[in-house]
C-alpha cells in the first residue's frame, strides 16, 4: 500500500459531496505526516502530475477546494462524474422533457428542406423573381 493510499481509500467510503478536512485529519487518516510542501498552496492542486497524493483523491472522484495553508485546512469536492447522487448523467439531462412535440404524421427520415416551402417564402419575403435579359 502506497503512503497516500489510506486518504484514496478514506474518501471512496464518503457520502457526502464536500469533505471539510483538516490537514492534522489528514495525517491522521495517513498515519503519517504530511510533507513541508503543505504550506505550498500549488500542492493541494488537482493537477495529477503535481504529486502522488493528488492522484489519490482525484481517483476518489474528488477535487480540492477552498484551501487555506495558514489555517491548514481544505474542503473535498466531489466531482460530478462521481458523484453517488448522479448516475453519471448530467443533473441537467430531462430538463426539458414533455416540452416539445411533434405533429403525428411527422416522419424523421424525410428531409428537412421538404418540411418548409421556400419558393414561397422567398415570393412573399423579395416578391416574384425577375428574369434578368
Amino acid at each position: 500500500m502506497g503512503k497516500y493510499e489510506p486518504l484514496g481509500l478514506f474518501l471512496k467510503k464518503q457520502n457526502a459531496d464536500r469533505i471539510p478536512i483538516t490537514f492534522k485529519e489528514i495525517e491522521r487518516i495517513l498515519n503519517a505526516k504530511l510533507p513541508e510542501s503543505k504550506r505550498n498552496r500549488a500542492w493541494w492542486s488537482n493537477n495529477p502530475e503535481n504529486n502522488v497524493m493528488t492522484r489519490e483523491w482525484l481517483e476518489a472522484g474528488y477535487e480540492t477546494e477552498a484551501v487555506d495553508t495558514k489555517a491548514e485546512k481544505l474542503v473535498l469536492r466531489r466531482t460530478l462524474n462521481n458523484s453517488k447522487h448522479n448516475s453519471g448523467v448530467h443533473p441537467m439531462f430531462g430538463c426539458m422533457k414533455g416540452m416539445v412535440t411533434l405533429p403525428e404524421d411527422f416522419d424523421p427520415e424525410r428531409p428537412f428542406h421538404d418540411l418548409f416551402d421556400w419558393e414561397a417564402w422567398e415570393k412573399e419575403k423579395y416578391g416574384p423573381l425577375k428574369e434578368s435579359n
